[in-house]
């Protein structure tokens, strides 16, 4: 089934799920805000992206420019400052099995199914 971890405050996300929706697929919201990944969730998401920790963090974040931004930090410590403050990560990310995207924009979106 497909995932899609939401956030109903960001304009991207909420059309992501708009697409979802009249996809006529069978989909899963996860609200990540409320149900936070497990650190394990999170570093399973991230190797389905293929991407590094580092590429899933909102960097604008007031919260990642005060207490984050100038540090070196290992990937663990980037996946648990994730799991601590969850409006890091970066939205709306859907799930199909082995792959996901980051859907930033709809045309990424296609890739998944």
């Amino acid at each position: 089934m497909i995932q899609i971890y939401h956030n109903s405050r960001c304009g991207k996300s909420r059309e992501c799920l708009t697409f979802l929706e009249n996809s006529g697929k069978e989909y899963e919201v996860v609200k990540y805000l409320e149900d936070v990944p497990t650190f394990e969730e999170l570093k399973s998401i991230i190797k389905k992206l293929g991407i590094k920790p580092i590429e899933l963090v909102r960097k604008k974040e007031k919260i990642w420019i005060v207490n984050f931004k100038d540090k070196e930090l290992k990937d663990e410590e980037i996946i648990q400052a994730m799991i601590s403050n969850p409006i890091l990560i970066e939205r709306p990310i859907v799930i199909s099995g082995e792959k996901a995207i980051i859907s930033r924009s709809l045309e990424k979106i296609n890739a998944i199914f």
